[in-house]
């Protein structure tokens, strides 16, 4: 226990602390920017991050990662807001926390599993470009000086680490953002600040019940909303997890993170915060920063407080142009520029899956989207593969009278049409072996193309013997055939 407690927390107290200063500084613009997206004064955003940040560092479940409120969660909430108000979007976020909850006991963090890498791929560089362009407005209809900063911020970044010994104790992004505010300030540089982006509260977050009716109606309000931020929520948090575990090459608990999620938002909800889930970006900032360890969130979460309450009037003066290049180094890193150079090499179908979900996210700006259509074209993909390695071999007995067919393969509704398509129907025999032992029956379409097959068999006279089934196509066979009930015969082979 004191083991494990040592190296969920404490085993890289230095990395983690510089860490969660330097993600503190850049999730306070986002926050700022999120809230406003999601039309809501910004210490509602800013309460999220700060109580999603420190709830999820103890109940999530893949340390090194940071939770906080999100564009996409922001972009579901807009017509809650201006139909009913921020107290619905309260309420929402307890549901959305009770409903991830749920989804962790339910260990839907497993399907996971089922999200190729072409599309975790196309993902990771959908949310590169979604990060640049976010910056795009900070970087338009501006004076020179701004350009000049970034540029510099950008320059510190990459070159810092190389600078000896000192290099490798202090994380760049933070150097960036100290020396850009030095040097605006000694230059008297007018350009954009942290402070411009909106007021920043000045009191901490209390405990509120969400000011709504409890009823029905109220439910029936907040539902589908709940719902939508809540499968959003899961599903950027698993991704967010997975590329986590890749830069680390550690794993995570994902139904763990699933409860985590859950807990993190019901807590904010009662907090005045909306519903946040697991930030890509900001995570890859905390792995750049030396963060490691459940420390780093929690640390991250107490300096944004720290910054924001406390020290806001050091942190407004902060130039957009300091962060803005932390952001553009972010969306650098995050793509991968890999999956480039192996378009070459991939197959077709996964480039095709990779780029389409790419598309769908730039496209949409909603990360959801583009996963489920990636998922959706891989599984096709799949399909169609699979179908493919289906084949029947035939063999005539020595007397010309028994034609027997070996079936080799899995059948199922993208193989079923090539399965009947193997048979004769013309050819006259008096005995027909359909031999399964070497295929698989998977779905009802299968079942129902096998009894074609033996009905039509049967109806050129033809004695069917099937043999081989498995056990779990024998079962399916038995409950869904057809083939020996009169009745049912006519209504398949008439088409009713």
């Amino acid at each position: 226990m004191i083991q494990s407690i040592r190296q969920n927390w404490f085993s890289n107290i230095r990395g983690d602390l510089l860490a969660g200063i330097v993600v503190a500084l850049a999730l306070i613009p986002e926050a700022i920017a999120f809230s406003i997206i999601a039309g809501v004064d910004p210490k509602v955003g800013l309460y999220a991050s700060f109580c999603i940040a420190a709830v999820i560092a103890f109940t999530g479940g893949r340390p090194g990662m940071i939770s906080a409120a999100t564009g996409a969660m922001a972009l579901l909430m807009v017509t809650l807001v201006r139909d009913h108000g921020l107290e619905y979007l309260l309420a929402a976020t307890v549901l959305t926390g009770l409903m991830q909850i749920a989804a962790g006991y339910l260990k839907l963090g497993s399907l996971m599993r089922f999200v190729s890498r072409s599309v975790v791929t196309g993902f990771v560089n959908a949310l590169a470009i979604l990060i640049f362009m976010a910056q795009l407005p900070e970087l338009t209809n501006v004076t020179w000086p701004v350009y000049a900063l970034t540029l510099a911020g950008l320059g510190i970044i990459y070159l810092f680490p190389y600078i000896p010994v000192i290099g490798k104790l202090l994380p760049s992004p933070l150097v960036c953002i100290v020396a850009i505010t030095a040097v605006a300030i000694f230059w008297g540089v007018d350009i954009r600040t942290v402070g411009d982006m909106g007021e920043l509260p000045d009191t901490l977050p209390i405990f509120l019940w969400p000011d709504v009716p409890l009823n029905l109606e109220t439910f029936m309000i907040i539902l589908p909303y709940a719902i939508m931020l809540t499968v959003v929520g899961l599903l950027e948090s698993m991704m967010t997890a997975t590329i986590v575990d890749d830069l680390t090459d550690t794993k995570s608990d994902k139904n763990r993170e699933c409860k985590g999620q859950g807990v993190a938002n019901t807590i904010t909800g009662f907090f005045g915060g909306m519903a946040g889930c697991g930030m890509i970006g900001q995570s890859i900032i905390n792995i750049k920063s030396g963060g490691r360890t459940r420390l780093s969130s929690l640390s991250a979460a107490v300096f944004l407080l720290l910054l924001v309450v406390f020290l806001s009037d050091w942190l407004s003066i902060i130039p957009m142009a300091a962060l803005v290049a932390v952001m553009i180094m972010v969306s650098i890193g995050t793509f991968s520029w890999g999956s480039i150079i192996n378009l070459k090499k991939h197959p077709l179908s996964s480039n095709i899956v990779m780029v389409t979900t790419v598309v769908v996210v730039v496209a949409t700006h909603n990360l959801a989207y583009g996963v489920f259509v990636g998922v959706l074209l891989a599984a096709m993909f799949f399909a169609n593969k699979v179908g493919h390695y289906m084949h029947v071999r035939k063999s005539m007995s020595e007397d010309g009278s028994t034609r027997s067919y070996k079936v080799i393969g899995q059948v199922f509704f993208a193989s079923s049409a090539q399965f009947m398509e193997s048979f004769d129907f013309k050819e006259a025999v008096e005995k027909v072996v359909i031999d399964l032992t070497s295929a698989h029956f998977w779905d009802i379409t299968a079942v129902e193309s096998l009894d074609r097959v033996i009905i039509k068999l049967r109806r050129d006279g033809a004695d069917v013997d099937v043999i081989g089934l498995n056990e779990a196509s024998k079962t399916l066979v038995d409950r869904f055939g057809v083939h020996d009930d009169p009745k049912e015969v006519e209504k398949l082979m008439g088409g009713h």
